[in-house]
């Protein structure tokens, strides 16, 4: 199977290549990404988010593929009152977001070169894939963009006692580290990884942010631990954990076990 535009969210090709926004599914809950990939259960997720973070990608690969994304999705604009055949509230902040970031000649400037480049690479007897948002032509760095609540807010990770950031969180950092390692087998270079984030805020902020190569090397290893142990859940060997918490286990729950009001909060 050959990757391209047309089949690459597809779950066939999901089912053959390994991708970071799957395997980190898998990495939080493998029941949940089992049946999400089998299509048996659809996340109940904001579609509007989704819309609005593909709607700013658009802009910035190119003026056709913008509009193309605006002809199929007739569902962002207003279709009764004084707004009709507008923007609704969501896509006006994109447009505001994208504002942002064209205001910027750093920006600008920093983000040049090949956009939406496909590439698949063997990681540790799996193949994977991945498409880069933007690869400069000097093969020196990558970039890709990001939407966020804001750039300082804090999050915080299960077992953990300090904040992180949303890179962090969101476990970005793997990510990039895929690309990287992709860009290597194909190109024979590790370029180094920058995000472009832009918050949703009212008045957008933005910066460039580079993941640091030990995040990187440190997102490599957690592949490398799981990933035998994640291609035999998909390939039907052993049975998917299930996390207990997330919208799947919580529809497809049945009680086993009585618990005590002692074990509720963790």
């Amino acid at each position: 199977m050959t990757v391209n535009k047309d089949n690459y969210y597809s779950l066939d090709t999901s089912f053959k290549y390994q991708s970071a926004t799957w395997f980190k599914k898998f990495l939080t809950c493998e029941a949940e990404a089992m049946a999400e990939l089998q299509g048996k259960w659809t996340p109940r997720g904001d579609p509007t988010a989704l819309l609005v973070g593909n709607y700013l990608h658009s802009y910035f690969e190119s003026k056709q593929a913008h509009e193309s994304f605006i002809k199929k999705h007739p569902e962002m604009f207003s279709t009764r009152g004084s707004s009709k055949g507008q923007l609704k509230a969501p896509y006006k902040q994109a447009d505001a977001m994208i504002a942002t970031l064209e205001a910027d000649e750093n920006v600008q400037r920093l983000y040049q070169g090949e956009k939406e480049e496909i590439l698949t690479g063997d990681l540790f007897g799996v193949e994977w894939m991945g498409k880069l948002d933007c690869f400069d032509s000097t093969k020196s760095f990558f970039l890709d963009l990001k939407t966020t609540q804001s750039l300082h807010k804090k999050y915080w990770k299960p077992g953990e006692r300090q904040p992180t950031s949303f890179v962090d969180a969101y476990n970005y950092q793997l990510q990039m580290a895929v690309y990287q390692e992709l860009i290597y087998q194909n190109y024979g270079t590790r370029p180094r990884a920058f995000i472009i984030a832009v918050t949703k805020e009212d008045v957008p902020d933005h910066a460039v942010i580079e993941v640091p190569q030990y995040r990187m090397d440190e997102a490599l290893e957690e592949i490398h631990d799981s990933a035998e142990h994640v291609e035999a859940v998909k390939s039907g060997q052993v049975r998917p954990h299930r996390c207990e918490k997330c919208d799947y286990c919580r529809a497809t729950k049945k009680v086993a076990t009585i618990i005590s009001m002692d074990e509720l909060v963790e």
